[in-house]
């Protein structure tokens, strides 16, 4: 498979290298989700680069606070050459100068404005949408009706059935945020969330899971029937065949934002910056959206009524809420930490 980006490393490399300095096979050190995004990632796109960039890249796998904990723990000496995270913690490496000035290129201009960075430091991939995931066979079985409501996840009748991520990744944090917009509260107000978590919820929860592996294992085992998770997750898990739906609740989902930035210092920049822009390539993007469940960053994209099922595209999108980062991201410590003595003890 040939891709249109194919001049952009060579635009990106300085000028005067030689010949032979460009054969010489460079390492780029890429972080990002692990799970059913890792496998496509490690399957369908980095071969692709590799063979056309000729360059090895070494994938190291976590969420996104894992990834911002490493360029936390490495600062001034960087063995991460580009971070692809959740949206808010992108800002947060942004403003704690992680992140290098974006290489200018043409595809950047076939992405939609809502993914582009006013720092030009980062820039969106995809999006995918929080919203819930259900075993269609226990609903069935128990004649219940598909979840609706934030509020749903309060019903006893799903007592120890419930799955969801902790608050440090940005499927659990959206849920907080949800609890307390329910009782009037939100970023600036989240005490009504932590309320809910600790009077109503807490009693429901299977377990607070980080591991998209261990997510889906909980599911296959009839242990967990009712999720808070991503629309990209839950696309992926129906895709190998088990029964699950993923709906958005009526009060609305939220869009999570999966962001690259290059990061400062890296001693590929070119290669980190050619990278970016080739996961925006229109047929890496089409790519992710297939296999990953990501809505496409790049508006030239099209995808057919089969292909749209359960990603964020279209219309659909404009339904999402958005997480006031700039308030959120300044409260994240606290909150977790508060998370961690109160809710998941």
């Amino acid at each position: 498979m040939k891709f249109a980006w194919v001049g952009l490393l060579m635009t990106t490399t300085a000028l005067g290298a030689s010949t032979a300095a460009l054969a010489q096979q460079k390492t780029i050190f890429v972080a990002g989700y692990g799970g059913s995004y890792e496998q496509s990632m490690r399957k369908e796109v980095i071969p692709a680069f590799e063979k056309q960039a000729n360059v090895k890249i070494e994938y190291v796998a976590g969420n996104s606070t894992d990834t911002l904990a490493k360029l936390q723990a490495q600062k001034g000496n960087q063995q991460i050459d580009v971070a692809i995270v959740d949206d808010g913690p992108a800002y947060q490496a942004v403003a704690l100068g992680f992140c290098g000035t974006l290489t200018a290129a043409p595809i950047y201009k076939d992405v939609a404005p809502v993914m582009l960075f006013k720092s030009n430091k980062a820039v969106g991939l995809g999006l995918v949408g929080t919203g819930f995931m259900y075993s269609k066979k226990a609903f069935e079985e128990n004649k219940w009706p598909a979840p609706t409501s934030w509020a749903d996840l309060k019903d006893k009748k799903y007592g120890k059935k419930i799955v969801l991520p902790p608050i440090n990744n940005t499927y659990g944090l959206h849920a907080l945020i949800a609890e307390a917009q329910l009782a009037g509260g939100g970023e600036s107000n989240i005490e009504p969330g932590f309320k809910a978590f600790k009077d109503e919820i807490n009693a429901n929860v299977l377990a607070y899971e980080p591991s998209p592996a261990k997510m889906t294992e909980l599911f296959q085992n009839g242990q967990a029937v009712f999720a808070v998770w991503g629309s990209g997750r839950a696309k992926a898990f129906a895709d190998t065949g088990f029964p699950v739906e993923f709906v958005y609740p009526k009060e609305g989902g939220y869009a999570l934002g999966v962001a690259a930035c290059p990061i400062e210092g890296s001693k590929v920049a070119a290669e980190a910056n050619a990278f970016i822009q080739f996961m925006l390539s229109p047929d890496i993007q089409k790519i992710m959206a297939k296999s990953a469940g990501f809505g496409p960053a790049n508006v030239t994209v099209t995808l057919t009524k089969d292909e749209q099922k359960g990603l964020p595209y279209g219309d659909e999108v404009k339904s999402l809420k958005a997480v006031d980062w700039d308030i959120a991201n300044a409260k994240r410590e606290e909150w977790t930490k508060r998370w961690n003595r109160e809710i998941e003890r």
